[in-house]
């Protein structure tokens, strides 16, 4: 016994317990309760049995708490039987199913068993607690042996995975995934951990280690290999909020093996290492564990060396020391230590590690700051600086040069660029990113190097691959993308090893099946994450968006979504929470990415001057580290991806910079390669719960890992094939029972007898599959076999019950039986005693008999026989008794001997334990001793400790006071923050007014340029025009008063321009928005228009499949209702042989007791004769003979009986199944068909609304047509002037060059005229560039004003014809205003009825929660119909999405009122059943009664509402069918459908138009209300009342009339779906296919048709969003925003006049006393000689100028003291009033240069006007004629251009439905096959049903006819029963008259003769006993 719980200690957690899978208990429970699983919120799935089934759905009863809940039939899942609970293969589960798989891994892990295989996968549940199944016993248990002998473990996969090696030479590799926290880490080391055992090197070569010593200095190899672990673990681990020791990055363990299996090497590669943990964590987790081992385990000069702090110094370990539970961090420190010396890292490496992880954390606490008035950031403090160039060896000017100040090469200069804040910091961060990135590259070299060190060479290898699974969280980045993708590749793999596996398997077996490579379907997804091109795929496009200029996260997405819109596994998210969102829909399900950052993240820049002083440190180390630095993307290349539109500057750099993705996708290609090279094995870790608690399983989560994970995903492709294979021999062995008949006696090949059992069994052939040893069975095959199995024994054992029954019923008759015969003898006997007792003979007799000694003799023979019998007895006793206590003896001696042993032993161990307790005793004393000293100890340490409390007092009142401090910082931090969001906001209009101005200086340096050109040509001419200057002096005299009036021109035009400025960015705002919005219409309706085709395909498909399926239903109802009749004929047959069993029953009852008084009687009277006694004997032969017949019949009977109840049950079972499959496919189809009706009404709805939207915006791009004709004339004739203005303004700018030119040389010999010449001479060039364009834009923006002030004439026209219009309008609302109150009433009554509707809505809806809080909890049961639903409408996703929120509202109402009418039902059966409680529960039932009444009301209410609404309806369907019953013919009537829809539509047209004018007038009195507020307020509010009116009145109307066109469409729709469906049930697919391409042809020919319409559409689209926009903007925006605006104006406007006014005032002042100083000094100067005199005055005036400076200064500080309070307020006013003073100071210098250069170059201007005029002529015609055949060619193709999209996207359109259309057309053959095969099926059952029917029948007619026999022969029994009773009554007349003769015959001696014979009578009678007595008479 104790060995055995050892062994179950060590065991338990591996070996399963199988009592109970073999227990008959649970199998019976299951067998007849038929258990299934049902969803559940808080377990996944519970167990309940299925009650009552009541169409698709069933009342399940919980095994729990017994509770009843009614589920969707869909959502219910099968059990698996009691056999396969626990299996160690989930494959092997006959219901392979989410509940199956779940229940199993729970069941599993609650009994510790926390490995579990699922095919190919090993599922791992993580046990959060050590288990002893890791030891190397266990180790021992699991070599060698395969994967069927051993239970599930991590060591029998490893195992395997070695052996395959070593047999077969091929090179193995094991996958680890999971979530962080699963365990993947753990069980990759148990895998090191078992080949370090099994496959040493140093275990089988002891001799060769001993002689050779210097082979492994640092270790043996398998050491290193162990030790490896511990240091990646350090670098690459960290604690996270699910896991304490988490892995963050990939690694794959390369094992090489030589020829022998031992360990030779490894290699180790990591993937995806989260480097940013470096920088920022959460607040509960940890950086990388080395900080932290560093940090505390680092003492004496290495901390000084590496100038280590305490934790709370450093910025990147944002939550301090965050410690981990049963963990020391100077521990962990020390073993890594040990471990870096064992795989041979020096001192010196070890060092340089860790300066460079000292730096890392000395980088986070550099801070910058920005200066004041500047962006550029500065380092106020540079401690940390100089500690990080110190450790580095670096630097430090050149340290902070490179990160504030950094050297760009621009073209070809260097530049110094001034970086800020953020771009430091940004600096920082990635410095320290990459710095560590590169540290772990260099350890896991190292590493390797160590590793690899060995000589002999690797024959194969052995791969670990420890990676994150698949990930799904709220935010997906480029991380998740990257471990995504890789599980995709690796799903993969899984997919195709799955199905090459299979494939072996089914040609081993000889199976025909259709092989399928479930590996292809993961590859859309794969293409559309790394295809490079046609269409590129998401890494590609990124790394495309990575070159080019001024890329954006939000263009990458924009692109992304125009390339792989179309693509079937990218999607739109339907809820955009930002711009950089997208969807990617993985196996694992739908994920959204949002792409911000993705492009630095992808591109992953440094700072290249760092890098570069890092190369050249004067540490080596550092230096090894920073080896590739030219490699880095730095500041260069960023640089140039922002300035040049190509990335031509770096082409030759391009094979120098990688992009993330591209390495990360060059190193999963490598590692797949050598995935596809290995047989993989699988290993799918999976996390329990998040709380990390031993022993609880969250199912949700857990199901969620299984779907990640990929193990769900198996089980589909197993669903696919036969997963579940027995051997012939197990098959025979357990299902023989079912087919005994089939196979013969004898001998049989195991093959043939499966395939005579699966024949006798009728299973579908699609089911099985008979191989060459074993029999493959699709899933629930076996679950049905199984149920089968438990009938049949239940058959078996019923019998059995009825045979032993029978026996014992039998056996207690006869008992009875011979008890009545007992009791009539007695009763016989004691009627003769009572006769005889006072008869004087019979007492005579009975004193003379005991004095005879006759009679003794015998007496004394019968007492002696008796004493012997006695003494056998006693002697067998006492032998016996002997026997038992010699057997007694020798047990106790036994016995004896071993309480003796026992004895000896236990003095023994006596002994041993006064031993023990002697030393214990020792012991005692001495930690007794220990405990005193403890105790003194205790004493110091508390003394210690309240010095320590007094300390710590101390400290926290520090820490208060420096709380108190960091909150003022934190104060004064968040006003400097403030600052800094409002000086980021002038900086960034600051950044955009320099590129303006950027722009300017590139357009004005391309100027100069031609500028200098022509003054070079012009210097050669000018010797030539010096003689004509002299003429030309005149002419400028004419030109400067020309410039003069130019100038006031110039200044009028800014004026106008500024003006026009504004309206220009407000108008192109505004026309920006609205061709977005445009283009976002566009897109929409597209989409519509697709969807609504899609739809309408789809809508004819389902109809057409409903036709078939109703079709179908109506043939199987009527074979049902056949065989229903045919089944109450046979009951009938079966009641009527009941009724004849019956009668035969009693009639045999009754013959039976004749029979007995019979047999009594005989046994009374033929005792004497033995011929009577012989003829007695043959008779009760031949009527047991008879009973015996009478029993073999009656059981052939029976059996026969209850085959056919057997027959009768199984055929009405199988009746009611294709019954209750019907009525469920009806239901679907119900359902599917009032979807679809439901959704078609809507989009109908949709459409109409879509086209009274298109013929609105058709009316309104009518009139915008013609606006633009009328604008686009202006505009030609605008820039017609615009060029003429062009050409005089370049000859005035020629003949100014020209002039320049030769003035400057003219005025050469002057030297101060030459100087101011030259300065002006590059002012003008600067100057005239800038006139040039303020003249075009002046002349444009005149043209611009001309414009406005005619639309303002026209305005004002119009708004006088509105006066006008508003009276007739007034007049036309009186009459409107009075249908609106009819109208009112009418809404005001539907009104009441909705809210009467809506009332009994919420009782019914408070009743239902009340009584119904079931069902509220299971509302996800909708959720689950949408799945089902979603199975057949996939397409219909996007639209559902809008429409679901008012769905789940009407099904959650229609769900709960039928669950309440079934609530109600149930009720009123319970109630008919329980009639007898009536009593107990009458409270509850008058509570049930009450809501049933308030809800009946509710409900009576809402059914009169509803018919009120169905008697309007009606007579609306009335007048239609009027309308419809005028028809003749369907044409006849669709045309004056549409003739009515026509006038419909022309009322409608009408109306829109009447909405228009209004909205125009609107739109026209709120312009004319901003000029003219003060005349028309009163007016406006009268206006604005008008308007409401009008256009409530108008809504009505349209209202009505599109509920006229949604009826008349609804009935033209029904129409032409008739029409529709008749012609596809007359049409074939090929027909179908032949319209299709007569459809392409047409869409070819109609192309130009779409390019029109999608002009037109634009033009409407434009239309409609700007009158959408005057209309709500206007209305809502204006009115409300105006006053307040106005008035804060006027406020403002009020204030800035008067500040204004003051600074006049003042500076007026200022001047007026500077210039009164100004004259009395220069008086003062020039009256010297008067000093004396004018000193008094002097002085005065001296005193006059202090006190008007003492104003000054009073009035500057007024002024400073307005200036600061009006800051705020004029923020904006300064910026602009700023940019107008740069501009006017401009404009000033550039005009008077202007004045004078013009001046001089007027008399110039003549003659080069004249040379241009006749060069012009000649060219101008032929320039205006190439400009205007290049605006032609441009405008051409430009339409080609949108032609050509156009045409495109009608093309891809067309294409798509093509696609669409086929794969319906694919989908509807397959289909109709599919429906051909179930009919054929159907045919098939049909056919053995018949047959079963006339077996039935014929074993009836057989039955009637062995019934008819029976009473034939009953008929006879009973004729001979009479026979016989006949001639006993003839017997018993014979035997009385024999007796009569024998007593007269006797002589009469005696005078009491008479007496004597009535004494010889009664002896007779008496039997025996009086026969002595007669005898002695006759001697006497």
């Amino acid at each position: 016994m104790a060995n055995k719980k050892q062994m179950t200690e060590d065991e338990k957690f591996l070996f399963l317990d199988k009592d109970f899978i073999n227990s008959p208990m649970a199998q019976a429970d299951w067998s007849a309760k038929k258990l299934v699983w049902i969803p559940s919120e808080k377990n996944g799935f519970e167990a309940a049995s299925v009650k009552e089934e009541h169409g698709d759905e069933c009342l399940v009863e919980l095994a729990d708490n017994g509770k009843k809940v009614t589920v969707n039939k869909d959502d219910i899942q099968k059990m698996n039987p009691p056999k396969f609970s626990k299996v160690e293969d989930m494959a092997e589960l006959t219901c392979l199913n989410e509940a199956s798989v779940l229940h199993n891994i729970r069941e599993r892990y609650f009994s510790g068993l926390i490995y579990t295989y699922s095919g190919l996968f090993c599922v791992v549940v993580n046990p959060y607690k050590m288990l002893p199944i890791y030891s190397e016993k266990i180790i021992e248990m699991y070599k060698g042996k395969k994967r069927h002998e051993v239970p599930p473990h991590i060591y029998s996969i490893t195992d395997n995975a070695y052996r395959n090696m070593m047999q077969d030479r091929e090179d193995q590799s094991i996958l680890c995934t999971g979530e962080s926290g699963a365990g993947k880490t753990e069980n990759t080391k148990k895998v090191i951990q078992y080949l370090a055992l099994v496959a040493s090197s140093h275990k089988g070569k002891k001799d060769t280690s001993a002689t050779q010593p210097g082979a492994f200095v640092h270790g043996e190899l398998e050491k290193q290999l162990l030790q490896a672990n511990p240091i990646l673990e350090a670098f690459g681990n960290a604690k996270t909020i699910k896991n304490d020791n988490s892995s963050r990055f990939g690694k794959f363990i390369r094992i090489n093996f030589d020829v022998t299996g031992y360990i030779v090497g490894a290699n180790i590669e990591t993937y995806l290492l989260e480097k940013s943990r470096c920088i920022r964590q959460a607040k509960t987790e940890r950086a990388f564990h080395i900080f932290y081992y560093m940090v505390a385990g680092v003492k004496d000069k290495l901390r000084e060396e590496l100038l280590l702090e305490n934790f709370s110094a450093y910025r990147f370990l944002i939550a301090g020391h965050v410690s981990i539970s049963g963990q020391q961090d100077d521990e962990m420190y020390e073993e890594t230590m040990e471990a870096m010396s064992i795989m041979g890292i020096t001192e010196e490496e070890r060092t340089g590690i860790l300066k460079v992880c000292s730096t890392v954390l000395q980088l986070g606490n550099i801070e910058f700051k920005k200066e004041r008035n500047q962006e550029q950031a500065t380092m106020p403090d540079n401690t940390a600086a100089q500690k990080v160039c110190h450790l580095q060896g670096i630097n430090v000017v050149d340290f902070t040069r490179a990160i504030l100040t950094p050297r760009i090469k621009v073209g070809r200069e260097v530049v110094q660029k001034a970086q800020t804040k953020e771009q430091a910091d940004f600096a920082i961060e990635a410095l320290a990113k990459a710095m560590y990135e590169r540290l772990f590259r260099w350890l896991l070299a190292r590493v390797n190097k160590a590793l690899d060190k060995t000589k002999r060479q690797g024959a194969s290898f052995l791969g670990i691959l420890d990676i994150a699974g698949f990930e799904i969280f709220e935010d997906n980045s480029f991380e998740q993308l990257c471990i995504n993708y890789t599980n995709e590749k690796l799903q993969q793999l899984f997919n195709h090893t799955m199905f090459v596996l299979e494939q072996e398997e089914y040609q081993r077996e000889g199976i025909e099946w259709s092989f399928i490579d479930f590996g292809l379907d993961l590859q859309p997804c794969i293409e559309l994450i790394e295809r490079p091109n046609n269409p590129p795929g998401i890494l590609a496009l990124l790394d495309e968006e990575c070159w080019f200029p001024k890329a954006t996260d939000v263009s990458f997405v924009e692109k992304l979504m125009n390339t792989q819109a179309s693509h079937m596994k990218f999607s739109k998210p339907k809820q955009l929470k930002s711009k950089t969102e997208f969807s990617v829909h993985h196996y694992a399900g739908k994920v959204d990415y949002n792409a911000d950052n993705w492009l630095t993240k992808n591109m992953d820049p440094l700072n290249d001057n760092v890098t570069a002083l890092l190369n050249s440190s004067s540490n080596t180390f550092i230096q090894e580290l920073w080896k590739d630095a030219d490699r880095v993307v730095g500041l260069e290349t960023m640089a140039k991806m922002s300035d040049s539109s190509m990335p031509s500057g770096s082409k030759t750099k391009k094979g120098m910079f990688r992009t993330v993705g591209q390495l990360y996708k060059e190193s999963l290609a490598k590692l797949m390669t050598t995935l596809h090279n290995t047989q993989p094995n699988f290993v799918r870790c999976i996390i329990p719960n998040h709380e990390k608690r031993a022993g609880k399983l969250d199912a949700h989560l857990v199901l969620e890992q299984l779907k990640c994970n990929g193990v769900l995903e198996g089980i589909r492709i197993c669903r696919q094939g036969f997963p579940n294979r027995i051997l012939f021999q197990e098959f025979r062995q357990r299902y023989e029972i079912l087919a005994a008949s089939a196979i013969p006696k004898g001998f049989m090949d195991g093959k043939q007898a499966c395939g005579l059992m699966i024949k006798h069994l009728d299973l579908d052939p699609n089911l099985y599959r008979i191989g060459q040893s074993k029999v493959f069975f699709r899933t629930g095959v076996l679950a049905q076999l199984e149920e089968e199995r438990d009938l049949k024994i239940t058959v078996v054992i019923i019998a059995f019950q009825s045979q032993a029954r029978g026996f014992l019923a039998r056996k207690a008759f006869a008992k009875r039986q011979q008890q009545l015969m007992a009791m009539k003898v007695i009763q016989r006997n004691c009627a003769a005693y009572l006769k005889l007792r006072n008869w004087q003979w019979w007492r005579l007799f009975t004193k003379v008999k005991p004095l005879l000694q006759v009679t003794r003799q015998e007496e004394e023979m019968g007492l002696k026989d008796e004493e012997l019998q006695r003494a056998k007895e006693s002697a067998v006793k006492y032998e016996s008794e002997l026997k038992e206590i010699t057997l007694k003896h020798t047990t106790i001696v036994e016995e004896r001997n071993a309480l003796q042993e026992q004895l000896q032993a236990e003095t023994e161990l006596f002994a041993e334990a006064e031993e023990m307790r002697v030393r214990l005793a020792a012991k005692k004393q001495e930690l007794e001793e220990i405990l005193h000293e403890m105790e003194a100890r205790l004493e110091e340490e508390e003394d210690r400790a309240q010095a320590l409390q007094v300390d710590k007092k101390k400290m926290q009142q520090q820490m208060q006071d420096l709380e108190e401090h960091l909150e003022e910082e934190e104060d004064a931090r968040q006003k400097l923050q403030l600052e800094k969001v409002a000086c980021e906001g002038k900086i960034k209009k600051l950044e955009d007014d320099v590129l303006v101005m950027e722009d300017h200086n590139t357009k004005l340096l391309k100027e100069r340029k031609l500028m200098e050109e022509r003054l070079a040509d012009f210097s050669s001419n000018l010797a030539e025009e010096e003689e004509k200057s002299k003429n030309l002096t005149k002419l400028k005299n004419k030109h400067e008063s020309m410039i003069s009036e130019l100038e006031v021109r110039l200044k009028k035009e800014e004026k106008g321009r500024q003006e026009l400025d504004k309206a220009k960015r407000k108008l192109e705002a505004e026309s920006s928005d609205l061709q977005e919005q445009i283009a976002d219409l566009l897109a929409q309706i597209a989409e519509l228009k697709a969807q609504l085709a899609k739809k309408e395909e789809e809508l004819q498909a389902a109809l057409a499949r409903l036709e078939d399926e109703m079709a179908q239903k109506n043939n199987a109802l009527k074979k049902i209702r056949e065989l229903e009749g045919h089944i109450s004929d046979l009951q009938e047959d079966l009641d009527s042989e009941r009724q004849a069993r019956n009668k035969t029953e009693k009639a045999r009852r009754d013959l039976g007791e004749e029979l007995e008084a019979l047999k009594s009687e005989l046994e009374d009277t033929l005792d004497s004769t033995a011929t009577q006694q012989e003829l007695r004997a043959k008779r009760e032969q031949e009527v047991t003979l008879l009973k015996k017949a009478m029993d073999e019949e009656g059981r052939t009977h029976e059996a026969q009986v209850q085959e056919m109840r057997q027959k009768h049950t199984q055929a009405v079972e199988e009746l009611t199944e294709q019954l209750e499959q019907s009525k469920r496919v009806k239901s679907n189809l119900d359902k599917a068909k009032q979807a679809l009706e439901k959704e078609t009404s809507e989009l109908t709805v949709e459409v109409r609304s879509l086209t009274t939207a298109k013929q609105d915006v058709e009316n309104k791009k009518r009139k915008v047509e013609g606006q633009l004709n009328d604008l686009q004339a202006r505009f030609t004739d605008s820039e017609k002037q615009k060029g003429e203005l062009g050409e005089r303004c370049s000859k005035i700018t020629i003949e100014l060059e020209s002039a320049t030119n030769l003035l400057n040389e003219a005025e050469g010999k002057n030297i101060k005229l030459s100087k101011d010449v030259s300065t002006l001479s590059a002012q003008v060039q600067d100057t005239q560039e800038l006139l040039a364009e303020e003249t075009r834009q002046k002349l444009q923006f005149s043209t611009k004003l001309r414009q406005m002030e005619d639309d303002r004439n026209s305005l004002q026209e119009q708004l006088e014809e509105e006066v006008e219009a508003k009276r007739n309008v007034e007049r036309h609302v009186s009459t409107l205003n009075i249908q609106l109150s009819d109208s009112k009433k009418k809404l005001e009554e539907m009104a009441g009825n909705n809210e009467l509707l809506e009332e009994s809505k919420k009782r019914l809806q408070r009743d239902l929660e009340a009584s119904n809080t079931q069902f509220e909890e299971k509302a996800s049961a909708y959720d689950k119909l949408e799945k089902t639903k979603n199975r057949l409408q996939q397409e219909l996703e996007d639209i559902l999405m809008d429409l679901d929120n008012q769905r789940t509202i009407v099904s959650n109402l229609e769900k709960k009122q039928k669950k309440f009418d079934q609530m109600l039902a149930e009720e009123k059966t319970i109630s008919s059943k329980y009639a007898d409680e009536r009593d107990r529960a009458e409270a509850e039932a008058r509570e049930k009664e009450t809501k049933a009444l308030s809800l009946a009301r509710a409900l009576e209410e809402a059914q009169d509402s509803r018919e009120e609404l169905e008697r309007a309806n009606k007579a609306l369907r009335t007048e239609m069918e009027d309308l419809v019953s005028s028809k003749d013919d369907v044409g006849k009537s669709v045309h004056e459908l549409e003739k009515g829809k026509r006038g419909l539509e022309a009322q409608v047209e009408e109306m829109k138009t009447q909405l228009e004018e209004l909205e125009d007038e609107l739109q026209a009195a709120e312009d004319a209300k901003l000029r003219l507020e003060v005349n028309m307020q009163a007016l406006k509010a009268q206006f604005d009342r008008d308007l409401v009116g009008r256009d409530e009145m108008g809504e009505e109307k349209k209202r009505q009339l599109i509920k006229q066109v949604r009826e008349l469409e609804t009935e033209l729709e029904d129409e032409r779906k008739q029409r529709a469906t008749a012609a596809g049930a007359k049409k074939k697919l090929e027909g179908d296919l032949k319209d299709l391409e007569g459809q392409i042809e047409m869409s070819n020919k109609g192309r130009d048709e779409a390019i029109k319409q999608l002009r037109k559409i634009q033009a409407q689209m434009k239309d409609f969003q700007r009158e959408l926009e005057d209309a709500h903007a206007a209305r809502e925006e204006v009115l409300g925003t105006a006053k307040e605006s106005e008035r804060k104006a006027k406020s403002l406007e009020a204030e800035l006049m008067q500040i204004q006014e003051e600074l006049a005032a003042a500076e007026r002042a200022r001047k007026q006393a500077e210039a009164e100083r100004d004259e009395l000094s220069d008086e003062l100067a020039s009256n010297t000689s008067g000093k004396s005199a004018l000193s008094d005055e002097k002085r005065r005036l001296e005193a006059k100028i202090s006190q008007l400076e003492e104003e000054l200064e009073e009035e500057s500080s007024n002024m400073e003291i307005l200036n600061d309070r009006l800051r705020k307020s004029t923020q904006q006013v300064d910026q602009l009033n700023n940019e107008l003073q740069t501009e006017r100071t401009t404009s000033q210098k550039n005009e008077s240069a202007r004045q004078q250069m013009e001046r001089q170059n007027k008399d110039l201007k003549a003659k080069l006007q004249e040379m241009e005029n006749q060069v012009k002529s000649k060219f101008k015609s032929s320039i205006t004629a190439l400009e205007a055949k290049v605006a032609q060619l441009e405008e051409q193709v430009e339409q080609e251009s949108r032609d050509k999209q156009a045409v495109a996207k009608g093309l891809r359109q067309k294409e798509k439905k093509l696609k669409d259309l086929m794969i319906q057309v694919e989908d509807e053959r397959k289909q109709a096959e599919q429906y051909k095969e179930q009919a054929e099926k159907g045919n098939t059952r049909m056919k053995q049903l018949k047959r079963q029917l006339e077996e039935s029948e014929e074993e009836s007619q057989r039955i009637t006819a062995a019934r008819r026999k029976l009473q034939r022969e009953l008929d006879e029994a009973t004729e001979a029963n009479d026979a016989m009773s006949r001639e006993v009554n003839s017997l018993k007349s014979k035997l009385r008259r024999g007796t009569e003769p024998s007593f007269s015959s006797a002589p009469r001696r005696v005078g009491g003769s008479a007496r004597r014979g009535v004494i010889d009578d009664a002896s007779e009678e008496d039997g025996d006993s009086q026969g002595d007595y007669n005898g002695t008479k006759s001697v006497e």
